[in-house]
């Protein structure tokens, strides 16, 4: 019962910050699985803690399994053991605007804003 990885499905767990290895942990020992929204796909679903890691997958022709795609999910309330990759421009916008933002409460003018108000 292996399991052949698309490369959607290849590119879904890098950018959820998914490891493969954990993806075909969860087909092989699954706590659980439900029919899957494309005819003949299985969602295969494992507990981590607090995170959920889901993986789809569907017999081809040949009769190997393949897996269509992955996420994670929250259960409850906690950090996510698989954080999100962000992507390089995003982060960087973030960094510079949240100096920006500091910076901008900091200054006078908007002190003395504030109070005048």
């Amino acid at each position: 019962m292996d399991l052949i990885f698309t490369n959607h499905a290849i590119n879904r767990l890098y950018n959820r910050g998914i490891t493969q290895s954990d993806a075909w942990y969860t087909f092989k020992h699954p706590d659980g699985s439900l029919p899957g929204q494309t005819l003949g796909s299985q969602k295969f679903f494992k507990n981590f803690g607090d995170q959920r890691i889901e993986v789809v997958a569907k017999k081809n022709e040949k009769g190997e399994w393949i897996a269509l795609s992955c996420w994670s999910k929250y259960i409850g309330n906690g950090k996510p053991i698989f954080p999100r990759k962000e992507n390089l421009f995003w982060s960087l916008a973030k960094k510079i605007g949240k100096k920006l933002w500091n910076k901008i409460k900091k200054s006078r003018k908007y002190q003395n804003r504030l109070l005048s108000s």
